[in-house]
């Protein structure tokens, strides 16, 4: 797929997870961004200048680097394969528990995994991968970071 079709396609994504019809992004941008020449972009069939991908960052109200695509450059090492069990993490929730007005956020998080999931055995919470990513975000932190952090305070029962 090309640069401009992958950019378009995240253009795309992007309007539709605001529920915005292509007209609705003319009207609410004043006419500044055409349904028609949108469309174009979102099809790949037209090229976008940055100041344009700009225009439409802001009116979306995402970053910029969330439209582009991303490069991989031949001679960059492949990402290694990621393995669902070792990105899982145990937290040791008797630990957080005593330890809560410290991690209030990862004390919420925690809360609201458990009630999602309808597990209240009460002592031991298994996050997975994609929970963790968002966990860190959160927190302002890598994955990687959040981990070892949790795991130096205690708060993890058993690495990965």
């Amino acid at each position: 797929m090309r640069h401009a079709e992958v950019l378009g396609a995240r253009l795309r994504h992007v309007r539709q997870q605001q529920n915005l019809s292509l007209q609705d992004v003319e009207a609410r941008s004043d006419g500044e961004l055409k349904a028609s020449v949108v469309g174009a972009y979102e099809r790949g069939e037209r090229m976008i200048s940055i100041v344009r991908l700009h225009r439409m960052a802001a009116f979306f109200r995402v970053p910029v680097a969330e439209l582009l695509p991303e490069v991989v450059h031949a001679d960059a090492p492949p990402e290694p394969a990621r393995d669902a069990t070792s990105d899982r993490i145990v937290i040791d929730l008797v630990a957080l528990e005593e330890r809560s007005p410290d991690e209030p956020v990862l004390a919420r998080y925690v809360d609201a995994i458990t009630a999602r999931r309808g597990d209240f055995n009460g002592r031991v919470l298994t996050v997975r991968a994609a929970d963790l990513d968002t966990l860190a975000a959160v927190m302002d932190s890598r994955p990687d970071a959040l981990r070892a952090r949790l795991l130096a305070e205690g708060l993890v029962r058993s690495p990965g």
